[in-house]
């Protein structure tokens, strides 16, 4: 094996190495990205081992009351290892550095994020008011 060969195998995760939820990153999205082994968050959740049942999860101990904004946050993502990272734009952009295109949710003669019962909401709050 020539010694440029052996550079490349250390320098580069093989494929086979990755984790069923990993994809091979370009070197430039590597850098500074967290850990690549399973963490404990702020919460006391395992994150990045695939086992989603843990006691101490707020989805196993999910009722009416619960915000959901309490598992909003980075400390709930794997800065390597997630299912997010294996659709075809984010294989796109971290193994090949293709730029996602924009307006891809955008309809060509249609406003949709246009609220139709935005009028009415104002309406009443201008009713409330007076």
């Amino acid at each position: 094996m020539s010694q440029d060969k052996n550079k490349k195998t250390k320098s580069a995760k093989d494929q086979s190495d990755l984790d069923p939820f990993e994809i091979n990153f370009l070197p430039q999205f590597e850098q500074g990205r967290g850990p690549r082994d399973p963490f404990v968050n702020e919460h006391g959740v395992v994150i990045g081992d695939h086992d989603y049942e843990s006691d101490n999860s707020p989805l196993e101990q999910w009722t009416a009351e619960t915000d959901p904004e309490v598992m909003a946050g980075d400390e709930w993502v794997h800065p390597y290892k997630d299912i997010g990272f294996q659709s075809a734009e984010n294989r796109d952009y971290f193994e090949k550095g293709i730029v996602p295109q924009s307006g891809i949710f955008m309809h060509p003669d249609k406003n949709v994020s246009y609220d139709p019962y935005k009028e009415k909401i104002n309406q009443k709050e201008d009713e409330a008011e007076a």
